[in-house]
């Protein structure tokens, strides 16, 4: 993806369906980032957590959610593509919007995962160890019981306090990034999967910042027989030639256009990053109108 000729958003935007908190991978609780999001003027938003829904949980069960902001239940599932596609770390992300968050079924699989989050967490901490790169200590001052949808973005912040990374990007490529010495295969969910997993709990399945779509659409088209509902078109790193690509292709293969800014707190603010992201009103119209929102 070329960077030049970046998007210049035409005012505030008003949605906002991929974002982290701190239950999962990001550094602000869900309350906050709820708070920081609507002063930022987003009235559609979703909080996207990693494998968990106990962040919107959350926000509805404090009544965090400020008048006029429509709260959309949101999951980002990274999912392992078994065949060799040439796709970085394997991987294809899924998000979904709309779940039932008291669906039974939906809550046993996504805590199966975590499970497995957990555990490779606990296995590139024990690999950073062995490489005399030990951050023991700063992932227990950041991280407590309830984190059990742990990522690498916390072992990142984890490395950076001990002094053995300069920022978050350099922790990916140096050590715990695919074919870094402290890289840990995941193990989880394959793309069908998570996507019949959301749609089975009544959610929207989203493939998320899929720049390559216009390379792909026949394994898009695989993912659209499974189920697969919308596609990432606007995401707070892509440039406008690939917005008007990858929107294009939502428009071949009639797939639901969403985006984000996909904050985590690493690289500034919320206000900051979300001056950086557009995303048109008539996205979340269109989302809000395919789903079921909930309080």
């Amino acid at each position: 993806m070329s960077s030049a000729e970046p998007i210049v958003p035409p005012g505030p935007s008003t949605v906002d369906l991929h974002a982290h908190t701190t239950r999962s991978d990001g550094i602000l609780a869900p309350g906050d980032l709820v708070a920081q999001a609507f002063a930022a003027g987003v009235r559609t938003f979703a909080l996207t957590d990693h494998d968990t829904l106990a962040g919107y949980r959350d926000v509805v069960a404090s009544d965090a959610i400020p008048p006029g902001m429509t709260l959309l239940p949101g999951v980002e599932i990274n999912a392992l593509v078994t065949r060799d596609l040439g796709l970085w770390e394997g991987e294809l992300h899924i998000l979904g919007f709309g779940m039932d968050p008291d669906d039974d079924e939906f809550e046993a699989t996504m805590r199966t995962q975590r499970a497995r989050r957990r555990t490779r967490f606990e296995r590139t901490v024990e690999r950073l160890r062995e490489l005399e790169l030990a951050i023991d200590s700063q992932v227990e001052a950041m991280t407590t019981e309830d984190d059990d949808a742990l990522g690498r973005p916390t072992i990142a912040r984890a490395l950076i306090e001990a002094g053995f990374a300069s920022s978050v990007e350099d922790a990916f490529q140096r050590l715990i990034g695919h074919g870094g010495p402290a890289y840990i295969p995941r193990e989880g969910l394959q793309p069908t999967e998570a996507i019949k997993v959301i749609a089975a709990a009544g959610g929207i399945p989203v493939l998320a910042h899929f720049g390559e779509a216009p390379s792909r659409v026949p394994l898009l088209r695989e993912l659209r027989e499974a189920g697969l509902a919308g596609l990432e078109v606007y995401y707070r790193s892509f440039d406008t030639p690939t917005v008007a690509a990858v929107a294009d292709v939502a428009r071949e293969l009639r797939l639901l256009a969403t985006g984000g800014t996909d904050y985590h707190g690493d690289l500034g603010t919320y206000a900051e990053t979300h001056a950086l992201c557009w995303v048109p009103p008539e996205v979340g119209v269109q989302l809000t109108n395919r789903s079921a929102p909930r309080p």
